[in-house]
């Protein structure tokens, strides 16, 4: 069995815990119950490893990339800007209690793009998603931004299976 540690551990001038491997740590939510399980190893390994945190929410624009842009799609994004707030608000408020420094936004595109745009704009150390569980003929149609994440980035993935992926 090979072992690869998940940081080089040191301490700072104060005696805290910092890592050589992940300064930086990307957690990209979709505000699905099925991701709070990545957000919750994404904070730990934030905490573990001295790292700051990053979180994004992105609204999928490709999804209505051939709807006419009307009023119903102006609701429709509204709505899902919403969520996003929603959803990185729940995260910052674990981040914050968990003691960490973070910054967070609302990106707008493609959502694996996006998430590996950010993360090289960032210079993030390691990405953490979770899965959403898409099976049958939406993954074969839509694939699955944990899988495109994983295959395009330039630094480490962590893919957090949902509870009820396993």
């Amino acid at each position: 069995m090979i072992f690869y540690p998940l940081s080089i551990q040191t301490t700072d001038g104060e005696g805290n815990m910092t890592s050589e491997l992940y300064k930086k740590i990307l957690i990209a939510t979709d505000g699905s119950e099925k991701n709070r399980k990545a957000i919750s190893y994404g904070i730990e390994f934030a905490k573990l490893s001295g790292a700051e945190l990053y979180v994004v929410y992105v609204v999928d624009t490709a999804a209505f990339a051939s709807i006419p842009m009307d009023a119903g799609w102006e609701m429709m994004y509204e709505l899902l800007e919403t969520e996003g707030k929603d959803s990185l608000k729940k995260v910052e408020e674990l981040a914050s209690d968990s003691g960490l420094k973070f910054e967070s936004a609302v990106l707008e595109g493609h959502p694996s793009h996006e998430i590996l745009g950010y993360a090289n704009d960032n210079d993030i150390d390691l990405i953490v998603v979770g899965t959403l569980g898409k099976g049958g003929i939406d993954r074969f149609l839509l694939g699955s931004v944990a899988e495109k994440v994983t295959r395009n980035s330039e630094v480490p993935v962590l893919v957090v299976r949902s509870e009820k992926d396993e």
